[in-house]
């Protein structure tokens, strides 16, 4: 028996699987893709079924790169109908966890402390793990697999490299089987937080293994990956200190409001600062929501072309507000700052950084008091009739201009069709 004892369960090719099972078919026998058709054949597969990959076909491909010969079946995404078997799968993770022992790591993974519940179990992660897989299948058709690891990044490893393609979905790793095993795997790329780049910076120093990491002079790591060097040391030595007790009491130094999407063709200039100033707008809806102000705004523009440079950069608000007016001013200065070169927009990117809790905007010379009241109180209705009707139930002029998106997107979930 391991002396932690982490399982990390996944849901197997999750919204694929979810379309077989809507339509009564085998996730494991039919071959099916998740996309959007509508988009094109350049548009990516969210999701495609093991019968499919067996063929060569990876998840998040694009469907023009699905082989000619094949006969498939075309999914469109149905986001809320995933986020609905998503949690009642988590319903049945409960039948068994505490939530506090529970962290949701994507729609369709969770990363499960079990050490406690061994006993009350039969003192077996594997029994346990059939046990929970068993549920979900019979409950939901969906078949899943599990890691069982020490620590979460060797339950991780686990799963990702071993317990995918083992008998049963289950495969157990501690720090020396993790040696023994996994040590000398390639590519580098199959471990968990090691991406493209961070191989590629390795491999120039001969470094292609995670022996050859473990075994590589620590000096060298730092001065390569900063602080970030750590992390890829203990990771090469099968070690991780963060248990889900820390991941649930962190509390982030500074928060940020996100939004990003992805163009359906090139935009021009001025199509590109109407985009921005869509998301804009939904970003200050959700601010007001949740009683946050921020101070500044970041922003990135993306290339058509990949190989193009993309514009960024950051700019501060002269205090701290959710007032779309003042984010969009100077969230425009910034955007005619560091768009300017670019002929064809297809990536948008924007972070409001350094939100607070605070109900009540700041106010200058230039924006009163009484302004940014006003604003809010329409923000507050927005958000009221939005509840009651819907998102697209109060639209503003801009979203009927030529190449705006927000109407369409208010209909999306994660950028898919809800």
């Amino acid at each position: 028996m391991i002396s932690g004892c982490y399982l990390c369960i996944d849901l197997k090719s999750f919204y694929a699987s979810v379309e077989c099972v809507e339509r009564g078919l085998d996730p494991l026998k039919t071959k099916l893709v998740v996309a959007d058709a509508e988009r094109g054949e350049r548009t990516v597969c969210l999701a495609a079924t093991p019968a499919l990959k067996k063929m060569g076909v990876k998840n998040r491909c694009r469907l023009f790169e699905i082989p000619q010969g094949i006969s498939y079946i075309k999914a469109t995404p149905r986001m809320k109908l995933y986020m609905k078997y998503s949690s009642e799968i988590y319903k049945i993770y409960l039948k068994y966890f505490n939530k506090d022992d529970i962290h949701v790591y994507s729609v369709d993974e969770v990363f499960i402390d079990a050490a406690k519940y061994l006993k009350m179990y039969g003192g077996d992660a594997g029994h346990i793990a059939e046990m929970v897989m068993g549920d979900v299948f019979r409950l939901t058709g969906i078949t899943a697999a599990c890691g069982i690891g020490s620590n979460l990044y060797l339950s991780k490893v686990a799963l990702d490299i071993m317990a995918k393609n083992a008998r049963g979905g289950i495969a157990v790793l501690d720090e020396e089987k993790y040696r023994q095993l996994l040590w000398d795997h390639k590519p580098i790329t199959d471990f968990w937080r090691i991406g493209k780049g961070t191989a590629d910076r390795l491999g120039k120093y001969g470094i292609y293994t995670m022996r050859q990491v473990a075994s590589a002079d620590r000096g060298l790591l730092r001065r390569n990956f900063g602080k970030d060097a750590q992390l890829l040391i203990d990771h090469a030595w099968g070690r991780e200190p963060v248990t889900i007790e820390d991941i649930k009491s962190y509390i982030p130094k500074e928060r940020s409001i996100t939004a990003g999407q992805v163009l359906p063709k090139a935009y021009d200039f001025e199509k590109g600062k109407l985009i921005m100033r869509e998301m804009i707008c939904g970003l200050c809806i959700g601010l007001t929501e949740k009683s946050l102000l921020v101070n500044s705004v970041s922003l990135f523009i993306g290339h058509f072309r990949e190989s193009a440079s993309p514009g960024r950069g950051s700019i501060s608000l002269p205090f701290y507000t959710a007032s779309y007016s003042v984010i969009s001013k100077k969230a425009g200065e910034l955007y005619d700052k560091i768009a300017g070169g670019i002929c064809g927009i297809r990536r948008v990117h924007i972070s409001l950084c350094g939100a607070i809790y605070g109900r009540e905007s700041q106010f200058d010379f230039f924006n009163t008091a009484e302004d940014m009241d006003r604003e809010k109180r329409i923000s507050e209705t927005v958000i009221d009739i939005r509840h009651k009707y819907g998102k697209n139930s109060v639209i503003s002029a801009m979203n009927l201009e030529e190449g705006s998106t927000a109407v369409s997107r208010n209909n999306q979930i994660g950028g898919h069709k809800a």
